[in-house]
């Protein structure tokens, strides 16, 4: 068996190249039934990104679908509507910054939620 050498990437290459993720988007009963499969569809139209995109089965959150899980961040997006994923390409994909107005609160608390008003 021979191995083969890859040369290093360097660190100023590395940091330019967009980080490859993961974009699951549940097609489960509940979840089509809020459009999913069109959620789905608009992901796949993105071609521009080095994501890969893939039906998921039920991810467990059926009272709040669409869901959509981006991985590796592990970030969970619910009730995504297709006019949601131009923002979350745009803002997640491309700025590394989760579109916190869908942001699952299950498994991302939002703590200015806990915090008393100025007075």
């Amino acid at each position: 068996m021979t191995s083969r050498r890859v040369s290093p990437i360097s660190d100023s290459a590395t940091r330019s190249l967009p980080q490859r993720r993961c974009v699951l988007v549940c097609q489960n009963r509940s979840c089509l039934r809020s459009d999913s499969d069109q959620v789905l569809a608009a992901f796949q139209a993105q071609t521009e990104l080095p994501i890969f995109v893939s039906p998921s089965q039920c991810l467990g959150q059926c009272g709040s679908g669409p869901t959509v899980k981006v991985m590796p961040d592990d970030t969970w997006y619910c009730r995504v509507k297709v006019a949601d994923v131009a923002e979350i390409v745009a803002q997640h994909l491309h700025q590394n910054q989760p579109v916190k107005r869908l942001l699952h609160p299950r498994f991302h608390l939002q703590y200015e939620a806990y915090e008393p008003p100025p007075s």
